[in-house]
């Protein structure tokens, strides 16, 4: 075997590793460039889903504090007329302020 022959096979040899290696590694970023395209995927419909309940239970909050207050109103306009004793002195006492400016007025 001359050096000419045993360099033509060092080439033949290390070009045949390089392509192996070259198909491998290629292989290997198509396997992990898919897998991290279905990790994401994935992620992202977990993330939509976790986005729709975290508005769901906002929007209920917020319509429950709505409610509770539009029935906190509503339930004291109710008490304003009604018979009772202190408001029964108020009306008469604003009455009975009127009818005087009323009296000096005339």
């Amino acid at each position: 075997m001359s050096a000419s022959d045993s360099s033509n096979m060092t080439l033949r040899l290390e070009g045949s590793l390089t392509r192996a290696l070259g198909h491998y590694l290629d292989n290997w970023r198509r396997n992990l460039t898919a897998a991290a395209n279905t990790l994401d995927q994935t992620l992202a419909e977990e993330n939509f889903r976790n986005v729709i309940w975290y508005l769901a239970v906002m929007i209920g909050m917020f319509a429950f504090i709505i409610v509770a207050m539009l029935v906190s109103t509503v339930k004291s306009k109710r008490r304003e007329h009604s018979k009772d004793p202190y408001h029964q002195y108020i009306k008469e006492d604003w009455t009975a302020q009127v009818q005087q400016g009323d009296a000096v007025t005339r």
